[in-house]
């Protein structure tokens, strides 16, 4: 059964060559290669689960070599809960970009580069090696980079250039945490550095990786003060990549490697927790507050994605089951509720031409699917209930009071009716209101993209049913794995007996 776990990078990196091979010569051949393995790595993402439920922890060796000498692929709750939400995006994504990547030419470019970036996702999610987590790691930041400038405009390639400048920072501190860390513990291993640091007292060493880390993956993550790149580039990418590096990019290659390796590699404390609430919660309000002034709808929305990362890291930063379940459980709904408003903005400028708020009004009555589904997320991203954010930001808000975080408790309920009164500005000036006169002849967008946005919308409306008993082990395995802490050797170790 580990045998499935390459499949993950393969397929992706497959179809990127294909993608490329084929899609220059046969018309729409990059279309059918690139959502046929997107397709491929959700069922594969969604047979996961059972695995994780049936075994816990699967480690697979690569050429069979030992993890310490070799390379592992490591599959549990949380690597199993982020390949799911990561691939449940990408191809829904995928099934968008057949009608709306027609404005661009050489689709199969766009198609190449994406499959490319899913490939360097799945890999960082996988990696049981910490230099290979960071190899993988590159390969979806540089995919992202060029993705941003796909449009070509002055303004996509400055956009992308400040992106890459920005993440290059990044590796910098990341790849220099790495080596420091090697030069200490003399493996890359993840599991083996857990080990070498429990019989170690906390050095000034690990002490200064955790800083570099807290800053790379911080610029990953965009949280703030590490978010000035994040607007430009969501705001000027084509609305598949934007939907793309809001919905799972940052949280992958930010939220996913900070919980990965300060929980269950070097071993989280208390400063580093403090440090991690301080930095959601600045990051929720400074977020919120700066998408509330945006009349250009994707800015706003790429303002929001700094908030709601706020809300997860957080939920993460608390600590407590509760607190880790609740944060889990945002980055879950946060991607789904926030890819949908992308996908719902990149409709709108698809048929007007536009993404300035003022210039819309009265959408409603021509693009209804488009209408209904944006307010569904826009609900859902301002903690309505019965919809999907709501329950997982008054968990995190519940967390905050059972911890006696009670500032940091109002806080999240201060940025949420912030949210709700920005996203009412949205529903307002784009969808409600009388329609003028020059947007009498649009149309409803194309079926695929019609059918992305209300798959998300379904989502958005049943996602509270996660918590119910029968499909909570989905989030609960999930937290379980980082609540184990430095856990994760044992489980990975005992996979390997």
């Amino acid at each position: 059964m580990m045998e499935m776990l390459p499949f993950f990078v393969v397929i992706p990196l497959g179809a990127s060559f294909l993608a490329a091979l084929l899609g220059r010569k046969i018309r729409n051949a990059s279309d059918y290669t690139a959502n046929l393995a997107a397709l491929a790595l959700l069922f594969f993402s969604l047979n996961s689960l059972g695995l994780v439920s049936a075994y816990k922890t699967i480690v697979y060796r690569l050429g069979g070599w030992m993890p310490g000498i070799g390379i592992s692929l490591v599959l549990d709750g949380l690597s199993s809960f982020m390949l799911v939400t990561v691939n449940l995006i990408s191809f829904l994504v995928t099934v968008y970009s057949i009608s709306y990547m027609r404005r661009y030419t050489d689709k199969w470019k766009f198609h190449a580069l994406f499959m490319l970036m899913l490939a360097g996702m799945n890999g960082m999610i996988l990696s049981g090696d910490i230099f290979n987590l960071y190899v993988f790691l590159e390969m979806a930041s540089i995919s992202g980079y060029v993705l941003v400038a796909f449009g070509t405009e002055a303004q996509d390639l400055e956009a992308s250039f400040k992106y890459a400048i920005m993440g290059a920072l990044a590796s910098i501190f990341i790849l220099l945490g790495i080596a420091l860390l090697y030069s200490y513990t003399s493996t890359l291993n993840m599991a083996d550095i857990s080990f070498a640091l429990a019989d170690r007292p906390r050095s000034i060493v690990v002490s200064f990786v955790c800083v570099l880390f807290l800053a790379g993956f911080g610029l990953k993550a965009a949280l703030v003060p590490f978010h000035a790149w994040l607007a430009d580039a969501h705001s000027c990418a084509p609305t598949p990549v934007s939907a793309m590096l809001s919905g799972v990019l940052i949280k992958v290659l930010g939220v996913y490697a900070l919980m990965r390796i300060f929980f269950n590699v070097l071993g989280v404390s208390n400063s580093i927790l403090g440090i991690l609430m301080f930095l959601g919660a600045v990051s929720m309000l400074v977020g919120v507050l700066l998408a509330v002034a945006q009349w250009d709808f994707k800015r706003l929305l790429a303002y929001h994605s700094i908030s709601q990362i706020g809300y997860v890291v957080l939920g993460i930063g608390l600590g407590t089951p509760l607190g880790i379940l609740g944060g889990l459980f945002h980055l879950f709904n946060h991607s789904i509720f926030k890819s949908l408003l992308f996908l719902n903005s990149g409709a709108v400028e698809y048929s007007l031409g536009t993404r300035d708020l003022k210039e819309m009004g009265g959408l409603r009555e021509k693009m209804p699917v488009t209408a209904n589904t944006s307010l569904i997320a826009s609900v859902s991203i301002s903690g309505i209930p019965p919809f999907n954010g709501f329950w997982s930001k008054i968990i995190i808000i519940f967390a905050c009071i059972q911890a006696n975080h009670f500032g940091y408790a109002l806080c999240a309920v201060a940025a949420s009716i912030l949210t709700l009164v920005s996203f009412m500005k949205v529903q307002k000036y784009a969808f409600m209101g009388k329609i003028s006169e020059k947007w009498q002849k649009i149309k409803e967008v194309p079926l695929a993209m019609q059918l992305s946005m209300i798959i998300l919308a379904l989502i958005c409306v049943a996602g509270g049913l996660m918590l119910i008993p029968p499909c909570r082990p989905f989030l609960q395995s999930a937290a379980d794995a980082l609540s184990a802490g430095n856990g994760y050797k044992e489980a990975v170790f005992a996979a390997l007996r």
